[in-house]
């Protein structure tokens, strides 16, 4: 079990990073029939579980995740979570649970020396909007350009490269933050298609794979990272005729997730 407390006390990097969109059914599958040989070797030992998002779409299921609401398991009893709010005083929170006395994650990282940086990918991270703010607001400091974007076939390399450019500069703890926009829609390009289907969304995982373990092995090489990959929610392609986010459905729940010390 990860003492998140203890990690985050003594300064470990973070890396976080959210697959957006993917569903868990195609993150299973691509991990079953060896399509991200990559992540494989890097996931814990059973590969990714299956747990149930706090949002269904990218803005609230950010906003969960960074006040203290990662995706829970799909049953009673849960694991210690690994980062909480302060909470009222007649709670007891578990002592590998770390705990930050402010109104969200990074705020409370900062008070402990950490530098915290976000690389964005989809709409909710680029500022080109009102609400493309909110989520970069957060953090000390937000990179996002059209090449990170999920138009952009190749935009998971070029996301990974301004990540490790960040690493380069680091002087103290780091809270990296990554979200993957090449799961997003579209994604059919990756199969040479103008539709996006669950079979383009795996095709996008799989092209993920080699730049995501390029950075989680390149930052690992030199000191030890806390490292938590998830899906913010996935998408529906057809499924009892919905499609797309913003719907509970189970397609849209049920989400990849990986957390471990490397």
């Amino acid at each position: 079990m990860i003492d998140a407390a203890e990690l985050i006390g003594s300064g470990t990097g973070i890396l976080f990073i959210t697959l957006d969109s993917l569903r868990y059914d195609v993150a299973r599958a691509a991990y079953d029939e060896s399509l991200t040989p990559r992540l494989a070797t890097l996931l814990p030992r059973d590969g990714w579980e299956r747990r149930q998002t706090p949002g269904t779409f990218t803005l609230p299921a950010h906003m969960a995740f960074f006040s203290g609401f990662l995706p829970k398991l799909p049953q009673p009893e849960q694991p210690s979570r690994l980062w909480e709010c302060r909470p009222p005083a007649f709670k007891v929170v578990p002592p590998r649970t770390f705990v930050f006395d402010a109104p969200n994650l990074l705020t409370g990282l900062a008070q402990y020396g950490y530098r915290t940086a976000c690389v964005g990918g989809v709409t909710y991270f680029s500022r080109e909007t009102p609400l493309g703010g909110v989520l970069p607001d957060m953090f000390d400091e937000d990179h996002w350009r059209p090449e990170f974007s999920s138009a952009e076939p190749d935009s998971t390399r070029h996301q990974v490269e301004r990540a490790l450019s960040i690493e380069a500069t680091r002087t103290g703890p780091l809270f990296l933050f990554l979200n993957v926009s090449a799961t997003h829609v579209p994604h059919g390009h990756y199969l040479g298609e103008s539709t996006d289907t669950v079979a383009s969304q795996k095709a996008a995982l799989a092209y993920v794979d080699e730049h995501l373990a390029r950075l989680i092995t390149s930052l690992t090489d030199q000191r030890r990272w806390l490292i938590i990959l998830c899906a913010d929610h996935g998408d529906a392609y057809g499924e009892e005729g919905y499609h797309g986010r913003g719907i509970v459905h189970p397609v849209v729940m049920n989400v990849p997730f990986a957390a471990w010390v490397r």
